[in-house]
């Protein structure tokens, strides 16, 4: 076995050290370890009934790209629910998406919505819910598949306020952020 030459040991030290950052940098915390936060997010409570959002998409660098409300209301028949969604862009554009939701139990969900790719993905510990989906995302006359992962947080007492904060993602790269407040009347 040859030895390699001493810059060539620090480049390889420093390229090893930079793939281990990076696959650190990738791992997100489970949701597991919010289980015994308080109040405990039960998504067919929160989801019931009329409420509003307010957010902001923020790009790689952290500048705010878009600002919107939406307009939310959610119905449930026993595990399974609809989540109605209807979007106002500070540009004037609308959206809507019709989440199907269904609760399988020991905090985990599934649903299905248009312009998701397949099955979002969702499970709650504590007050907290990790969701993760592709989104067909229609971008310059053409659609990208992007990856969100969404992390949802109960914050009160009463119920009323949830806040959400998702990346958003295309082949392992970071396109931005979806923050947003959900109030329930």
């Amino acid at each position: 076995m040859t030895s390699l030459s001493p810059p060539l040991r620090r480049a390889a030290g420093a390229g090893l050290l930079g793939a281990l950052l990076m696959l650190a940098g990738c791992a997100s915390p489970a949701v597991e370890q919010y289980a015994a936060e308080q109040p405990r997010l039960l998504l067919r409570e929160y989801f019931d009934g009329p409420m509003t959002a307010h957010g902001v998409f923020t790009d790689r660098s952290g500048q705010v790209v878009r600002r919107f409300t939406v307009k939310l209301v959610g119905r449930w028949n026993g595990p399974e629910g609809v989540l109605e969604e209807d979007f106002v862009y500070s540009d004037g554009k609308t959206e809507r998406r019709v989440w199907r939701l269904t609760d399988h139990g020991g905090g985990r969900y599934t649903g299905r919505a248009d312009d998701v790719v397949g099955e979002a993905r969702g499970q709650a510990a504590g007050n907290a819910l990790r969701w993760r989906y592709t989104l067909a995302l229609p971008v310059d006359g053409r659609v990208w598949e992007v990856q969100f992962d969404d992390w949802m947080y109960l914050m009160d007492a009463e119920r009323k306020v949830m806040l959400n904060k998702a990346t958003m993602s295309k082949f392992g790269i970071r396109l931005g952020e979806v923050t947003l407040a959900f109030h329930k009347p």
